[in-house]
């Protein structure tokens, strides 16, 4: 794919710019930010769902391919919006870790596979992600409470089934689809189980919760203590990449490599 254009609509780009320079609050809904609007285009081949947790779809020319698929609320409105942007069959769907706000949009496109006879969804994640989701199965009651405490929903009740991955890997991997590559990259961070994803052909990058346009989550009273010292050298390693375009797992896109550069960078630092 040589010399792909950004192709974000002029009123999302100036968003981003507000929201870069502290004018707008991210949490501001307007035309082309929010999921209801369905996806948001970066570039031909390439396109955001902006929910609570984000979701990135990609044209490969072969099959789509989605880093994350956002949480189970928002489910079959990710659905359509894919579906109104295209009909090509979902190859394969890359967790960027286990956080349930990013792993409960596949079972859908499962069942669209299986409805088409098309091949089975290829999950791929690092290794870790199994072992969260059985511990995730073992204390569901217990995350069902802490979790309505630090979100203040009541009604939260913690899910006690996942979509496993099918393809793992330990430090890194290469997914080679149609005319896109995807370096996947694992991380501690936020969680054991981070990987973040690269794809060079865009020159963008995919952060999952790595970056999230907010103070690092290095631990809290609700929650374990994280990994800020590994967190602080992945984003160094990111920077490193020399990236155009930031996708992140919240918040929105960033776009310019200085400004990249600088948000990872500071964040690292912090």
């Amino acid at each position: 794919m040589s010399n792909p254009q950004l192709v974000i609509p002029p009123a999302y780009g100036k968003y981003l710019d507000q929201v870069w320079s502290g004018e707008a609050p991210l949490t501001e809904l307007r035309p082309g930010v929010s999921s209801r609007d369905g996806l948001v285009p970066i570039y031909e081949h390439a396109r955001v769902y902006t929910g609570f947790a984000n979701v990135v779809v990609f044209d490969t020319g072969d099959g789509l391919v989605m880093v994350d698929s956002g949480e189970w609320p928002t489910a079959g409105d990710l659905h359509r919006a894919v579906r109104e942007w295209s009909t090509e069959p979902v190859a394969a769907v890359v967790y960027t870790h286990g956080h349930v706000d990013h792993v409960f949009g596949v079972m859908l496109f499962d069942g669209e596979a299986a409805q088409r006879g098309a091949p089975a969804i290829e999950v791929i994640a690092h290794e870790a992600v199994a072992a969260r989701f059985d511990r995730y199965k073992r204390t569901a009651g217990y995350n069902s409470w802490i979790n309505r405490r630090q979100f203040q929903i009541p009604d939260l009740n913690w899910p006690q089934q996942y979509r496993y991955p099918d393809t793992v890997y330990r430090d890194a991997m290469t997914y080679r689809r149609g005319e896109l590559t995807f370096e996947l990259v694992h991380a501690r961070g936020e969680t054991d189980d981070a990987t973040y994803v690269w794809v060079p052909e865009l020159r963008t990058v995919c952060t999952g919760d790595l970056f999230i346009w907010n103070t690092p989550n290095a631990g809290n009273p609700q929650k374990a203590q994280r990994y800020p010292l590994e967190w602080a050298a992945a984003l160094r390693e990111i920077q490193r990449l020399g990236a155009e375009v930031l996708l992140p797992g919240h918040g929105v896109p960033i776009v310019g490599a200085q400004r990249i550069e600088l948000a990872l960078g500071e964040t690292a630092e912090l």
